[in-house]
């Protein structure tokens, strides 16, 4: 290769600007601001985030940066571990799956808490943000089959992407952007396992971590700390590592490989990671969330609800459930300590819990995961009713489409099925303005009378001529 492939990404990230962006990926950040700030007003007294906030406030330090809601101002490395907590608290923010599932929108705060540091504008917060998009959903195409498939968790992509949003607003040089993608993209892989089996708060802590670290290195790059160039195809490098590259050639060497289900040739694609900058923008084929639950657990959510709402099933009603779905969502979603979920982090990623609540209580919101919630006895009447059968032809489908058939089955003899192909907040059917209002409202009322909600509103989508120091006071409770 004539240049490194983080060479590439830094000379794209460093050149891009705010006058290069079409409108409506514009108005698309804007969009994705609103939700992602909902989601951290909705995670305000959640265990996990008052936690992290109580660490950093007691270890102090400069204050740089602002925290969402609480107003705490402390250095800008920790407000955007917090920062991001808040938004991943919930799993209600944002979601792009292909090879590799993804939120973006943790990565937010990289850019907040940088450009509130150094006095920067929500301007080049916006650029920082479409980077964000644009890359992290790239890596989750770059992989075949996704890190996930190999064990490893999605943070691992994002400890390439927080350093260049995190650069971006620090105005790296070229080099020095490839010396802060090296030094994060050194040390922070993260394991499959916070998203298998009993899951625990680091579910949603592991890529705010690696949001964190980003941050982090690229201070160090600005200076003068340096990284390894070749973190992606050098020798013993992420492509050497995870299998299915010659190191030595800096070349494809596909190897059939065994992996969470099954044997599948293990390669990369260049291509979908650093072809075509700029042509299109990524940003415009993420999802939004309509349940504050894992993202394959949606269409079936969606087809569940469809049922029993039009035909007014209960609870009582109910013989059996069976949702047919794609391999990989049947093996983290119904293995068995997914039957008996003892926290919030393994309900929400619980298929038979999530079924079960919607049939209950005929919705799904961030109240069906409270401590009082999962002590609901209906619920355990109708968990072990629900059975997973996994569809090969349904996984042939993904990640182009999101199949889901639930079958119904009543005591009293009837059957009803539905069957849909993706959830809302697809880019196919997205989220309206109204839908995007209704659940920030509906996620920060608590905290929030409606005048400010409008405000906040009205804010974001006006941010362009705002200072970031200034748009995140705004975004304290008074």
């Amino acid at each position: 290769m004539e240049k490194s492939i983080s060479r590439v990404i830094s000379e794209f990230a460093v050149n891009l600007k705010y006058e290069d962006l079409p409108k409506d990926v514009i108005n698309e950040v804007k969009r994705y601001l609103y939700d992602s700030i909902g989601c951290a007003f909705g995670a305000y007294k959640t265990k996990d985030v008052n936690i992290i906030r109580d660490i950093c406030k007691q270890m102090g330090g400069r204050e740089e940066a602002t925290v969402f809601a609480f107003g705490d101002k402390i250095p800008a490395v920790n407000a955007a571990l917090v920062n991001s907590l808040m938004i991943r608290s919930l799993d209600f923010n944002d979601i792009y799956w292909k090879e590799d599932p993804s939120h973006p929108s943790d990565i937010i705060p990289a850019a907040l808490s940088v450009a509130e540091m150094v006095g920067a504008s929500m301007k080049e917060v916006i650029v920082a943000i479409v980077l964000a998009y644009e890359f992290e959903q790239r890596l989750c195409l770059f992989a075949k089959p996704g890190i996930r498939e190999r064990k490893w968790h999605h943070a691992t992509l994002t400890q390439f992407v927080s350093p260049i949003v995190a650069g971006k607003v620090l105005g790296l040089t070229v080099d020095q952007m490839v010396n802060a993608i090296g030094i994060s993209g050194s040390h922070n892989h993260t394991i499959g396992c916070p998203t298998a089996g009993k899951l625990t708060m680091m579910k949603n802590t592991v890529d705010p971590m690696a949001t964190q670290s980003g941050v982090f290195a690229a201070l160090m790059a600005q200076k003068g700390y340096s990284g390894t160039e070749k973190v992606f195809e050098g020798k013993e490098g992420f492509l050497d590592c995870f299998g299915g590259w010659n190191a030595k050639d800096e070349n494809l060497e596909p190897v059939i490989m065994k992996g969470r289900e099954g044997e599948s040739k293990w390669s990369w694609d260049i291509e979908a990671l650093i072809g075509g900058l700029g042509k299109t923008w990524k940003i415009l084929e993420c999802s939004m969330k309509a349940f504050p639950t894992e993202a394959l657990t949606h269409t079936h959510i969606s087809a569940t609800l469809k049922t029993i709402i039009n035909h007014n099933l209960q609870y009582d009603e109910i013989e059996s459930v069976t949702i047919t779905t794609i391999a990989r969502a049947c093996d983290i979603l119904f293995d068995p300590h997914k039957y008996r979920p003892e926290s919030r982090e393994t309900a929400d990623h619980s298929l038979p819990y999530c079924i079960a609540a919607a049939i209950v209580d005929h919705k799904i919101t961030t109240q069906s995961f409270s401590d009082e919630k999962l002590k609901d006895p209906r619920i355990w009447e109708v968990i072990d009713k629900i059975k997973g059968e996994a569809s090969i032809e349904f996984e042939k489908m993904f990640p182009a489409k999101q199949p889901s058939k639930v079958v119904i089955r009543t005591i009293d003899g009837r059957e009803f099925s539905e069957y849909l192909e993706y959830p809302k907040g697809d880019p196919r059917e997205p989220m309206t303005m109204e839908d995007l209002e209704n659940k920030f409202n509906g996620l920060s009322s608590g905290l929030l009378n409606s005048k400010r909600q409008k405000e906040i509103k009205e804010m974001i989508f006006n941010c362009d001529i705002m200072k970031a120091k200034d748009f995140m006071d705004k975004l304290v409770l008074s």
